[in-house]
């Protein structure tokens, strides 16, 4: 696998390694997680090469303790994590890591090392609430997938196959439902209709090759918390 390009200059990195507390093998942990979903995927360990390298090179390096060598995550299952922040935690002892990931984290072919559940106060069936990082990126991954694979069936592939149209058209009529179940007082109702419109806006974003997280980025700067756009000339 060839390296990627250089997105940080040595210099910068360097600058940043200095600021971090390595224990007495020359380690430090970084806790790994999906930038979208903010699911933790793993937890690794990164030597002071490893964070320069995965700050210039803009993918995860990590230090394995069994083998004792550096080691590219994805260097030969091509499952390879693009690095999009880096946070210091405030002993500066640990790393958080924020990452588009390219599949699996896991050796094991799961999405996240954390997936064996060994306790829950609340049973997944009885959860009132969903967890929206996991249900949204789930749900977008199903509609991508029908868009592409259009499986007979469907009721997301015949939306697909109808166009634009048909979804503009179920969009308008969810969202007349919606206020409806609101005008009604009826919170089952509002849930389940807000539950409808949410989803056929997802197939509509999909259907124009909008990302989702396009949509979180613009509400971030609205917020003040992301990076600020210009005004659109009128």
């Amino acid at each position: 696998m060839s390296l990627p390009e250089e997105v940080m200059s040595p210099s910068q990195a360097e600058e940043i390694v200095s600021r971090l507390k390595f224990d007495a093998d020359g380690l430090i942990p970084a806790i790994v997680q999906d930038a979208s979903t903010r699911q933790v995927l793993t937890v690794a360990y990164m030597s002071r090469e490893t964070v320069k390298l995965s700050l210039t090179r803009g993918e995860t390096w990590f230090w394995s303790r069994s083998r004792q060598e550096i080691w590219h995550k994805g260097e030969t299952s091509g499952n390879t994590q693009k690095v999009v922040e880096m946070h210091l935690d405030c002993d500066g002892d640990a790393l958080l890591v924020l990452v588009h990931p390219s599949g699996p984290a896991c050796h094991t072919g799961a999405q996240s090392c954390f997936h064996q559940r060994l306790f829950s106060a609340v049973p997944v069936e009885e959860r009132p609430f969903g967890r929206f990082p996991e249900t949204v990126d789930r749900l977008v991954k199903t509609i991508k997938d029908r868009r592409k694979h259009r499986p007979e069936g469907s009721y997301t592939s015949y939306l697909f196959t109808q166009g634009r149209d048909k979804i503009l058209k179920k969009i308008g009529e969810e969202s007349a439902e919606t206020i409806i179940a609101a005008k009604n007082r009826s919170r089952t109702e509002l849930t389940a209709e807000s539950a409808d419109l949410f989803y056929h806006l997802l197939v509509l974003l999909a259907n124009e090759e909008v990302e989702f997280e396009e949509v979180l980025g613009e509400l971030d700067r609205r917020s003040g918390k992301g990076p600020a756009t210009p005004p659109e000339p009128k």
